[in-house]
């Protein structure tokens, strides 16, 4: 896949430390307010095939979060996610590297989650521009980048090692609300695709969801 080749850095070398409550209050404001469940179509390329289906992301606040998809031939699954844990996939082992990466597939619908406690926090805010770099470990780093053009668009990128293990894009509406999304996997050359196909900011969540089948 030619379009899933090795990226440019998202962010520049040697940004400035940052404030932890200033980096905490930007994720902040961008996680859910209320429950919600986003229908989407999605797609998912890699060397080997391809796959398209629909699926429903359920999110209640602050930080929880159901995926569930369908695809070809009948196929579903099913995945549980509180904060940047996994519960459960169903299928068992399920998802493969998009819930290894959970903080770039959060990325993906719009929410960032707060940098970790022990974390390192760098960042700088301009005119039409917001960076944020989360380095745990010394070698866990997460970037963010809200570059505010029409569309507005917000970038994210997990490295592990030095290794970009994931980066994703999303597109904003006009509405302020994203749209669409991609993540790519460039050691699997790999990329998954979703569209926002409606949004119901009414819908229940039973108790009953957050648990295996």
């Amino acid at each position: 896949m030619g379009c899933v080749g090795r990226p440019a850095p998202l962010l520049p070398a040697g940004l400035a430390p940052a404030e932890r409550a200033a980096a905490t209050a930007w994720a902040a404001a961008t996680l859910p307010r209320r429950r919600t469940a986003v229908q989407f179509r999605w797609r998912y390329r890699d060397q080997r095939a391809g796959y398209t289906g629909r699926g429903v992301a359920r999110v209640a606040p602050p930080d929880s979060l159901r995926f569930d998809f369908r695809g070809p031939f009948g196929y579903s699954g099913a995945a549980a996610i509180v904060g940047d844990s996994l519960l459960w996939t169903q299928p068992p082992g399920e998802f493969g590297p998009l819930v290894r990466g959970i903080p770039v597939l959060w990325a993906a619908l719009g929410a960032v989650q707060p940098p970790a406690a022990d974390a390192a926090v760098f960042g700088r805010q301009e005119p039409g521009l917001v960076l944020w770099r989360f380095v745990t470990g010394g070698s866990d780093t997460l970037d963010y980048a809200v570059r505010d053009t029409a569309p507005l668009l917000l970038e994210a990128e997990w490295r592990q090692g030095g290794k970009v293990r994931a980066r994703s894009r999303t597109e904003y509406g006009p509405d302020g609300q994203p749209m669409s999304a991609r993540i790519d996997f460039p050691e699997a050359s790999a990329r998954f695709e979703l569209t926002v196909q409606g949004r119901d900011t009414l819908a229940a969540i039973a108790p009953g969801l957050w648990r295996a089948r």
